[in-house]
């Protein structure tokens, strides 16, 4: 393989070669992916001061670089005659502004780049009309010298190099690869100054991982630089157009500014109880989930879990928006349990049943407080250990207990009402907080 070659002419070439030859570009450089020199523009000159500036003609503030000893400089690196994928790169404020896609460009079109940087009030034009190929900014300022921009256009140009990075995905993610900003990165520890990293980046489900990553692309992207997203309108695909769209409607939701609170259901709440129930059972219906889809529960199991005091209500500012049902009843058909074992035995157990939010409170973090205050019941009630069972097509419920630190344990069969329905579910089990004298299987 052709090693790339980027040539730099300088005035301070020993502080380049530093920087340049340290970290992922010295690398691949020792391994001849690339070649990277930095020349020194004093010796060209003509003259014993290595004279390379004089005053401008027509008067002015400063000096300008001579053409000479920069052409001469120039001439000193090229091929003769001068090969079609060499490029010389003149950085000056007054180029095109340097981008992504212009690395991607000059890593594909060339094998070798002359990068000249000026200092003092510019170079001779007669230098640019004679030697230059173009002119690159690295944006709308002016620096004391064009070293900085030289050395920024050559690591961007660098790592796009087969070979210089381990792997084509280390860029082609990255920010800008394809016109938007790349996704927030997460390291250890899981939990710092009280901030999680995202559960989703540690369930290990790598397609949702991929939709999040995007997603949060795009919301960034929206976010910073919407005119990036601007010009990216046309070419985002109708997955992405779908992600927007989930971006825009996550926005419009309800945002909680008011505390939380819930108590036991009386005879009164039942009719706020079946409307959020029936929004939730179209909810399944939509995912295609058949759980709650035929006569159960109905009006008469709530009533019966209302006179027992198992079910409690969620509000917020007054209005009902969600329910629980807590048991601490032996529930036997968790005795039945199968393709698994409970943790936890001979400890007092609370069972969490039915539940669901009003479809206003979704995306709220509403669900998340459902299910601290159940577990706030379930403690009050003396229960060392939660239960709970969904169905195993009912992915956001197996989320959300997931991310309170549930433990899937097996399956059991419940019973679904009439009609034709599953009645497998994924039970799930936690301890709540400490569990001493617990007998772990």
């Amino acid at each position: 393989m052709t090693a790339v070659r980027i040539d730099i002419l300088t005035l301070f070439p020993a502080h380049m070669n530093e920087m340049l030859h340290e970290s992922i570009l010295g690398r691949a450089a020792k391994k001849g992916i690339l070649e990277l020199n930095c020349v020194q523009i004093r010796d060209f000159t003509t003259n014993r001061q290595k004279q390379v500036d004089d005053y401008p003609y027509g008067g002015g503030w400063g000096c300008v670089m001579m053409a000479q000893p920069l052409k001469d400089c120039v001439d000193s690196v090229l091929e003769t005659p001068k090969s079609p994928r060499t490029r010389v790169i003149y950085m000056s404020p007054q180029g095109a502004v340097f981008s992504q896609d212009k690395a991607r460009e000059l890593s594909e079109c060339y094998d070798h780049l002359v990068l000249v940087c000026g200092h003092y009030e510019g170079v001779d034009e007669r230098f640019i009309e004679e030697c230059v190929d173009e002119e690159l900014s690295i944006g709308d300022y002016v620096l004391t010298g064009g070293e900085l921009a030289a050395m920024t256009v050559a690591d961007a140009v660098s790592r796009l190099v087969p070979g210089v990075l381990s792997d084509p995905a280390c860029y082609t993610g990255e920010s800008h690869w394809d016109g938007l900003l790349e996704y927030p990165q997460y390291t250890r520890p899981e939990v710092w100054e009280g901030r999680a990293v995202p559960e989703v980046l540690r369930g290990g489900n790598q397609a949702e991982i991929d939709r999040w990553r995007r997603k949060k692309m795009l919301e960034r992207t929206m976010d910073k630089r919407p005119d990036l997203l601007e010009r990216q309108k046309g070419a985002l695909s109708e997955a992405d157009a779908l992600l927007l769209a989930e971006i825009e409607k996550d926005r419009s939701r309800m945002a909680l500014t008011e505390p939380l609170a819930h108590r036991p259901a009386t005879a009164a709440d039942l009719g706020d109880i079946l409307r959020i129930f029936t929004g939730a059972r179209a909810f399944l219906k939509r995912q295609r989930v058949d759980q709650w889809q035929g006569d159960y529960p109905n009006e008469a199991v709530f009533s019966a879990d209302i006179q027992r005091g198992e079910c409690h209500v969620m509000t917020y500012g007054g209005r009902t928006a969600g329910f629980f049902v807590l048991s601490d009843r032996p529930e036997p058909a968790y005795d039945a349990l199968t393709d698994g074992k409970w943790r936890y035995h001979a400890l007092p157990c609370c069972v969490l049943h039915r539940c669901a939010i009003d479809g206003a409170f979704g995306g709220t973090g509403f669900s998340d407080a459902l299910i601290a205050a159940a577990e706030d019941c379930a403690r009050a009630l003396g229960a060392a250990i939660m239960r709970v069972d969904t169905h195993r097509k009912n992915k956001p419920m197996q989320r959300l207990l997931q991310r309170h630190g549930y433990a899937y344990r097996g399956n059991v069969a419940v019973y679904a009402g009439s009609g034709d329905h599953d009645t497998r579910r994924k039970a799930f089990e936690k301890a709540l907080g400490e569990a001493p004298g617990g007998q772990r299987t």
